[in-house]
């Protein structure tokens, strides 16, 4: 058997001593293991799951909230697949008073959730419109317009229903621009808006930021002139609007706000709200 000589370690601790040795020896590759199997906030993410002002934080910070009062400024909120059943209740009773609901991405998405978030705004009062996410990477701006307004991004002359929107920002899936020239994207969207149009007779409203139009489409101001502006600014102040626009109709300017996150402003009161429904 071994025999332990006064002076040199007990096997024991030499056994302990090793092990820790090894032990550290895999604490770096351990984290860096653990590292590339955590969620990435940067990951991209699954098709479909896009929403309103999803790259905005991202790519333009956030700032302050705005000031100002409702006797100007008519509260709303925009709503996405991820929301679930929304407390339009809730939402009513906290002064909220129109509403857009996703109906549709590309040519391969619709929201499970329309029914209840699109239908069950208008129950309890609100006036309510839908919105497509683009994806002009995957097909044209006409075959996207087709699909929205065959999936819920209609119009009706009711007083209670918004002209469709469309979602047009930071790509979550790839390239910012959807690997468009400028003069490309410009062409992508007047195909979308000019068969909305033809589909519905009503001018799409436009939901950007300042920051994608400029680099994407180069500032192009052409589409000013017939379609309203949803702007997506997260501070206190809507800033430097898109060429061509000299005021803003909507502005998402929070995605924490109560409830459901995103929150807008229409820019007029309530019966400027009810002015757009009408056509």
């Amino acid at each position: 058997m071994p025999v332990h000589r006064p002076g040199s370690p007990r096997p024991r601790r030499l056994f302990l001593a090793g092990a820790l040795i090894a032990v550290c020896a895999l604490l770096p590759s351990i984290g860096t293991a653990s590292a590339a199997q955590s969620p990435d906030a940067t990951a991209t993410p699954a098709r479909g799951t896009a929403r309103m002002g999803m790259g905005v934080v991202a790519h333009d910070g956030q700032g302050g909230l705005p000031a100002g009062t409702r006797a100007t400024q008519t509260e709303g909120v925009d709503v996405a697949s991820y929301q679930g059943n929304v407390a339009w209740a809730t939402l009513w009773n906290s002064g909220v008073r129109w509403a857009y609901t996703k109906a549709s991405e590309g040519t391969y998405y619709t929201n499970p959730y329309f029914s209840q978030q699109y239908t069950g705004s208008y129950n309890v009062g609100m006036i309510r419109g839908a919105y497509h996410f683009a994806t002009p990477d995957t097909t044209t701006g006409a075959t996207q317009a087709d699909y929205f307004v065959d999936h819920g991004g209609g119009w009706s002359a009711d007083g209670k229903t918004l002209p469709g929107t469309l979602d047009i920002e930071w790509n979550p899936y790839g390239d910012s621009c959807y690997g468009k020239t400028t003069s490309a994207m410009v062409t992508w969207i007047r195909d979308f808006l000019n068969r909305y149009k033809a589909r519905t007779g009503r001018d799409a409203v436009i939901y950007t930021s300042t920051s994608w139009w400029t680099q994407c489409t180069g500032n192009y101001a052409g589409f000013a002139t017939a379609n309203p502006l949803w702007i997506a600014r997260y501070a206190s102040t809507v800033g430097t609007l898109p060429a061509g626009w000299s005021t803003y109709t909507m502005w998402q300017y929070t995605s924490s706000g109560p409830t459901v996150g995103d929150h807008d402003r229409f820019n007029g009161a309530l019966d400027r709200v009810q002015a757009l429904a009408n056509g």
